[in-house]
């Protein structure tokens, strides 16, 4: 076991069982905390990566990634659409009257506005999520699923891969690598949803847990486009094996958008 793996196992033996504690018998406001906390988090690192030692423009773009978070997560967000909205007006204003040249603001507002909606607005739909009828078997279904398919395929692709699936953003990543995701997706969706929720069909199971399992690779290499950008090989050091932490929630993040308006739209 090289010295990566080893880190890869630590950090996942110590930090499975809190979230899945925190998931499983934990309370609305507990999960609520926790997806705030990774969201306040998720944003430092990634204005780090955007605004390398420009604190101004990080400090900015956590406050707008904030407030776009709560007007998802807080209590009677219904419209969480509108303060959004609110969000990116004030980001247009503050970046039209700051002092920098009229292109550099104009790029400075477009990363802002990735980092916002990415991370500040994208992230905490995990807790519109749990919020949903049968939301803490939804997280951990999703949870099952996306992990199983990162664990195949890293470790069939570091391994048996030889066919790269995407060279110019994420050279590691293989097409056998991307297979075996899919297949063990599938696999552990199915398994898994016959005792999370078993008032699915098998069959609705299997296509969603495909199709989570393609949104799960999209969003690892869209966030492996960000690093690219910015010349960075992870997004932070928080956990061991694994970078930072936008680089362990990156396959989570369009799933979990994806499962919270499925379920809204087709099993209201």
């Amino acid at each position: 076991m090289n010295k990566q793996i080893g880190s890869r196992v630590i950090t996942a033996v110590v930090g499975i069982p809190l979230l899945v504690l925190i998931i499983g018998w934990g309370r609305p406001a507990h999960f609520l905390l926790l997806v705030f906390l990774l969201t306040i988090v998720a944003l430092w690192e990634y204005f780090s990566m955007a605004f390398r030692g420009r604190w101004k423009q990080q400090a900015l773009g956590v406050l707008f990634g904030v407030l776009a978070a709560l007007s998802v997560i807080l209590p009677g967000s219904s419209q969480p659409g509108l303060g959004l909205a609110g969000v990116v007006v004030l980001a247009f204003l503050s970046y039209l009257f700051s002092g920098a040249g009229l292109e550099e603001r104009y790029q400075q507002l477009g990363w802002t506005l990735v980092g916002t909606l990415y991370v500040g607005f994208l992230v905490p739909h995990l807790f519109l999520l749990y919020r949903s009828h049968d939301g803490r078997e939804w997280v951990f279904f999703i949870l099952l699923v996306i992990m199983a398919g990162d664990t195949a395929g890293y470790f069939v692709g570091s391994s048996l891969g030889k066919k790269k699936l995407y060279p110019e953003i994420s050279p590691g990543k293989t097409v056998e690598g991307a297979f075996a995701s899919l297949a063990a997706s599938a696999l552990a969706g199915v398994v898994g949803g016959k005792y999370l929720l078993p008032a699915f069909p098998w069959m609705e199971i299997l296509l969603l847990s495909l199709f989570l399992s393609l949104l799960g690779q999209g969003g690892d290499l869209f966030e492996s486009w960000i690093k690219r950008v910015f010349a960075v090989k992870d997004s932070g050091r928080l956990l061991p094996g694994h970078g930072g932490l936008l680089d362990r929630m990156d396959s989570l993040i369009f799933p979990v958008v994806f499962a919270t308006y499925y379920l809204r739209l087709i099993h209201p």
